[in-house]
């Protein structure tokens, strides 16, 4: 009998836990609130990690032969520093060659989602080549991509 009356209530608590998850509705947050919240490596750092990243040992198995043809070439793509938009939501790493009153300026351009396993990858492109994104386990659905309108968002569960 206690068995049963357990069993009974199964369904009404699993209706219940169903209506407590609410989607969440999210939107590319604006660059011109977005803060950097590392510091931009100095010119000493990168050479040093050139050095290693770029050694002859890792040159002869094949990684990354264009990053390492040159040391501008490696500035150009390892000088970066993370952002995050205003409510830590959203984080990127963004180049450090363009003055943050032009990555403040960047409009949102595009929205999309990735899935890599368990791992959900909510996207916003920007102009200029940035690019912040939200990592969750939430199920993800973009409803609207094109931000050029600012309507971009999507759901996530």
């Amino acid at each position: 009998m206690r068995t049963r009356l357990k069993t009974s209530f199964l369904p009404l608590l699993f209706a219940a836990l169903g209506t407590a998850v609410h989607a969440a509705e999210l939107s590319c947050p604006d660059l011109k609130e977005a803060v950097q919240v590392a510091a931009c490596p100095t010119d000493a750092e990168l050479r040093f990690t050139f050095m290693g990243y770029c050694s002859d040992n890792a040159r002869l198995y094949g990684r990354d032969v264009l990053t390492c043809a040159s040391f501008e070439n490696y500035r150009a793509v390892k000088n970066i520093a993370l952002w995050e938009s205003a409510d830590g939501g959203f984080s990127g790493y963004l180049s450090c060659n363009v003055p943050p009153e032009q990555i403040r300026a960047s409009p949102a351009l595009r929205m999309k989602v990735e899935r890599q396993k368990n791992l959900t990858r909510l996207i916003c492109d920007y102009d200029n080549d940035h690019r912040l994104e939200q990592r969750s386990k939430a199920a993800c659905t973009v409803q609207a991509a094109d931000c050029s309108t600012g309507a971009c968002r999507a759901t996530c569960e």
